[in-house]
């Protein structure tokens, strides 16, 4: 017997002041199976950074190939972000890549990231609406301290730090851009 998602709520408070947003957000996140409380928390900083009324997660993990783990599309279809996770391959960036207007990719894994960006880094140059951002180890752990299957959490945004915080801690965040749009 398969095993299933866990389903996560989340009430989400966002003051962006980098980007002038400001918004309160119920989402529901599914945890599949094979994803651990650290991979699901990088999804949902994602959606903090992106955040937009058109801005949705897909299925995720068990999606079809051709969609982005959270994507924002126009009324027309047109994919304008679309935001993969992990230290994917070249091929898959560059199918995202030639889909979307942008593409982000949010890196995480302590030591294995400097080591990948390396092998991957100068295939990647070439994509100029792809960005590569990496997330720190100790904030991606952090994070995941966060998790409960209802969570009330808070984030503020301003000059590039993150702070996520619950009623009984914070989380510093402060994300590294390896590679910015051209």
């Amino acid at each position: 017997m398969a095993l299933k998602a866990t389903v996560f709520k989340v009430q989400l408070q966002i003051a962006d002041m980098d980007r002038n947003y400001y918004q309160d957000h119920s989402l529901t996140l599914a945890q599949h199976p094979s994803e651990n409380d650290e991979r699901m928390m990088v999804r949902l900083l994602a959606f903090i950074i992106n955040a937009s009324e058109s801005l949705s997660f897909t299925k995720g993990l068990s999606a079809e190939e051709d969609q982005a783990e959270l994507w924002d599309c126009d009324l027309t279809g047109n994919i304008n972000l679309w935001v993969e996770f992990g230290q994917s391959d070249e091929k898959w960036l560059r199918k995202a890549c030639g889909r979307a207007r942008q593409v982000q990719l949010f890196c995480y894994g302590g030591r294995s990231v400097p080591v990948w960006w390396k092998n991957i880094e100068p295939a990647l140059q070439r994509y100029q609406n792809l960005q590569v951002t990496e997330i720190p180890e100790t904030a991606v752990k952090e994070m995941a301290s966060l998790v409960n299957r209802t969570m009330q959490l808070q984030c503020n945004i301003s000059e590039g730090q993150i702070w996520l915080s619950d009623a009984s801690q914070s989380v510093l965040i402060e994300p590294v851009v390896l590679k910015a749009v051209q």
